[in-house]
């Protein structure tokens, strides 16, 4: 996510034959050694006789993964006297070589792109295959060089000097606005559903949807992204150094469309959060910007489920490893599904559910009140009747949607200009209050609604902020009765019954 310039020196010396690189190299930079020796000598080049040091400075600094190769190749070829000096200096390079000289991509191009820019580095010479990503940067002049034959000659100046590679992002983001996903128009009936996951992309709220197995739940979720405004440039960036980081960039070197990722209920505590030495970002991270789903809620593990709390509330994840701290941004919209119970019958006028009570109890307990309380929006999937199956599909399409959500969150941004949120849901404390404040009648049906329910304080704020959501859809100054009761007719498993005995 971040980078730190490696500035590498080499020196060459007599003595017996000797190659030794010193600057808290990790694994891959020591083997860095056999990949640069073959690569110089398949160039054509004169491997140096005698002892070569390179130094990887600062030295307090570990130093990791592969895209050093290019560097240090040409940091010897120039204490050898293949290029002068005069001719590296404002010059950044990053590629992996492989052991015929080619130059190969690597991973974090647009982190290097943005480090070396603040440096006030001219230019940056890296593997075609980044380099569009590395041109995101447009104070930068990127360079890309397939070989470390081709990398001497265009240090040197030898013939006509390439042009820089040009990555026009807003015009990729135009482009990819154009680009249809899953439409909302697919799904038949669920009109409360529709509804919810409308409401939750205006206001930013996280969702639980929760039904019989195979009534559309996991089909709703995947429409989600498409609901959502486009990404600001600001905000493809991020979301494009996120996944350079791990190797899930575009070919077009921007990720110009909100993610989704969908983890399996297998993952680790580090796969969701991030972690590893040198740590890297984890599923919440990847999901910055965009959505992320987590299918069969009740078989995460419980560990893992209470590891979301503080991301929800904060949106960036701290993670402390070996003597350094890595921050990663975690701005996520979380959808959920779960079955009402164990074997997914609970309340199904179908089929007839076989849990008994303590198994529904133990069933639904796997999922903590702190974590629930966090979701502003429960809503239940019934089954699909056979008519909605087999008939015409009338509900509105994702684009009709996307429209109404855009006007909504333009409102927002004009209310909210002096928090440091754009969305309701990310309002806190006394900014639910002053912001989302309800009329009369809705505050004493909201009251009402509190008592009756015993609802927790983090409720309440949730009810008020989806009610706000609610009259921002609707152009409205304050949200009233109509939408208030509809909020709290979102919170749906404060409302599930328990299975009698």
């Amino acid at each position: 996510m971040e980078a730190a310039l490696i500035r590498v020196e080499a020196d060459v010396s007599g003595g017996l034959p000797r190659f030794s690189i010193v600057g808290l190299p990790d694994g891959a930079v020591r083997e860095a050694a056999e990949r640069v020796r073959a690569a110089v000598k398949r160039g054509g080049f004169q491997w140096p006789a005698g002892r070569i040091t390179v130094n990887l400075a600062p030295a307090s600094l570990r130093k990791s993964g592969a895209g050093l190769d290019l560097a240090i190749a040409v940091a010897i070829l120039g204490a050898s006297g293949v290029l002068p000096p005069r001719r590296l200096a404002g010059t950044a390079l990053l590629g992996e070589l492989s052991l015929s000289g080619d130059v190969r991509p690597v991973f974090g191009a647009l982190a290097v792109a943005r480090a070396v820019a603040q440096n006030d580095t001219a230019r940056l010479l890296t593997a075609a295959g980044c380099a569009r990503e590395a041109a995101l940067v447009p104070t930068l002049k990127v360079y890309p060089v397939a070989s470390l034959t081709a990398t001497v000659e265009l240090l040197r100046g030898e013939g006509e000097e390439p042009s820089p590679v040009h990555c026009g992002a807003a015009q990729l983001l135009r482009e990819s606005r154009k680009v249809n996903g899953p439409d909302l128009a697919d799904v038949r009936g669920q009109g409360q559903a529709r509804r919810a996951l409308e409401v939750a992309a205006a206001g930013g709220h996280n969702l639980l949807l929760y039904g019989p197995p195979g009534s559309g739940k996991t089909m709703l979720a995947r429409r989600l992204p498409g609901l959502l405004p486009a990404p600001t440039l600001e905000e493809a960036l991020e979301i494009t150094q996120i996944a350079s980081c791990i190797g899930l960039g575009s070919s077009t070197g921007l990720v110009a469309r909100r993610p989704f990722r969908a983890p399996h209920h297998t993952l680790t505590p580090a796969a969701l959060v991030g972690g590893g030495v040198p740590p890297r970002p984890g599923e919440i991270s990847l999901a910055h910007g965009g959505v992320l789903f987590l299918d069969e809620l009740p078989e995460f593990g419980r560990r893992v489920l209470d590891l979301l709390r503080q991301p929800l509330e904060e949106r960036a994840v701290v993670l402390n490893r070996a003597g350094r701290t890595a921050v990663f941004p975690a701005h996520f919209q979380m959808v959920a599904a779960m079955n009402p119970c164990a074997c997914g019958y609970l309340g199904d006028p179908v089929r007839e559910c076989i849990c008994t009570p303590y198994a529904v109890a133990r069933y639904r307990g796997r999922i903590s009140g702190p974590l629930l309380d966090r979701i502003d929006l429960h809503v239940e999937v019934p089954r699909p009747s056979p008519m909605d199956l087999h008939g015409v599909g009338d509900g509105e399409g994702s684009e009709a949607v996307r429209a109404r959500v855009e006007e909504a969150r333009e409102r927002q941004m004009v209310r909210y200009v002096d928090v440091k949120t754009a969305v309701t849901a990310g309002l806190e404390g006394a900014e639910v209050r002053r912001l989302c404040r309800p009329t009369e009648a809705g505050g004493r049906l909201l009251v009402q609604a509190m008592t009756r329910l015993a609802l927790s304080a983090r409720a309440h704020d949730a009810i008020l902020k989806v009610a706000r959501t609610l009259a921002d859809l609707e152009g409205l100054p304050q949200a009233g009765t109509s939408q208030i009761a509809e909020a709290v007719a979102f919170r749906g498993l404060d409302r599930l019954p328990e299975k009698e005995v």
